[in-house]
């Protein structure tokens, strides 16, 4: 067995990023381990994601028409009997609440290993090589596990995005689920009260530190926010002292983001806030400070006060 079976994620109607990420690290997968891609998708408009899903490498989508929202009982049957009909020698699934939240069951139904949280994959003969960080990013560990065939799941922007669109074939599963049988049920879907943004999504993230200094001064970062149409996120003292909110903060115990490109206002660097935004394509920083350890990860540097660099690019972009 060398296939590769990777399950999309679905939310209120649409597709998650890291459901284009996994297409990447699965294709990867598959051709190191010399076997095709194969991809399903449970719940929801099923036909339309797998549209969506259609991105060169892939080999075949697989769909299952299952509710309209997350149920773990119905995926773990939907995915373990996808699971025993394609064989497949590695499952990828999102390290997220809903990855999270069933993979460790499907696992165990199937009598296979889990690892989680990967940022790297690799086969070396038959065993799986799963590069992990731990300790704020501060460590990288590799993880070699030789008992396949194998669950593993993916951090959200540790891999690119398929983007290439192709036509590979579309299958349509009829899974039977026992729904007496279901011991949880969705009631609805409510978002948090501070969760008007979703900061891993933008292409342009305008981040602001302790620098701020204030919390009024944050009117100063929404304006060149308005000016430039980026989204603004935070570091962790920002949302400690409850100026933002806590889905704006990047870093290890907040969002990990990826955007196009990523403005750090008044932030020092300290590597629990890069664990979550070194996976930008282009860093700029701004800092009073020459020696602060965010110019080591910036591909462009302002050594200055913020509060004379914001105004000059509000006045450039406005």
């Amino acid at each position: 067995m060398s296939d590769v079976l990777v399950v999309a994620e679905p939310r209120r109607g649409e597709l998650r990023a890291v459901s284009y990420e996994l297409l990447t690290a699965g294709r990867g997968l598959a051709d190191a381990a010399e076997g095709d891609l194969h991809v399903a998708v449970v719940s929801g408009p099923v036909d339309r994601y797998a549209d969506s899903l259609s991105r060169e490498g892939v080999d075949t989508i697989h769909t299952v028409a299952q509710g309209e929202e997350f149920n773990h009982d119905r995926y773990v049957t939907v995915i373990a009997s996808l699971v025993d009909d394609l064989e497949p020698a590695f499952l990828l699934v999102p390290h997220s609440a809903n990855g999270l939240d069933y993979a460790p069951a499907v696992a165990e139904r199937l009598d296979r290993p889990v690892v989680t949280d990967a940022v790297a994959l690799d086969v070396d003969d038959e065993t799986l090589v799963v590069n992990r960080r731990m300790y704020a990013s501060k460590i990288e560990t590799v993880v070699e596990v030789a008992d396949g065939p194998f669950v593993v799941t993916v951090r959200a922007g540790a891999f690119p995005p398929a983007e290439d669109f192709a036509e590979p074939e579309i299958t349509a599963h009829d899974v039977t689920v026992d729904e007496e049988g279901l011991d949880s049920s969705v009631r609805g879907y409510e978002a948090a009260s501070d969760g008007d943004v979703d900061i891993t999504e933008p292409d342009f993230l305008i981040a602001v530190g302790r620098g701020i200094e204030d919390e009024e001064n944050l009117a100063l970062v929404e304006d060149l926010a308005a000016a430039t149409g980026a989204t603004v996120a935070a570091s962790r003292p920002v949302v400690d002292n409850g100026w933002l909110p806590k889905n704006r903060q990047v870093g290890q115990s907040g969002k990990t983001v990826k955007p196009t490109v990523y403005l750090a206002l008044g932030i020092s660097g300290a590597i629990q806030h890069v664990a979550g935004m070194r996976g930008a394509e282009t860093v700029i920083a701004v800092n009073e400070d020459p020696s602060a350890p965010i110019f080591d990860v910036a591909d462009y540097g302002i050594v200055g006060d913020l509060f004379d660099v914001v105004p000059r690019l509000v006045e450039q972009f406005g």
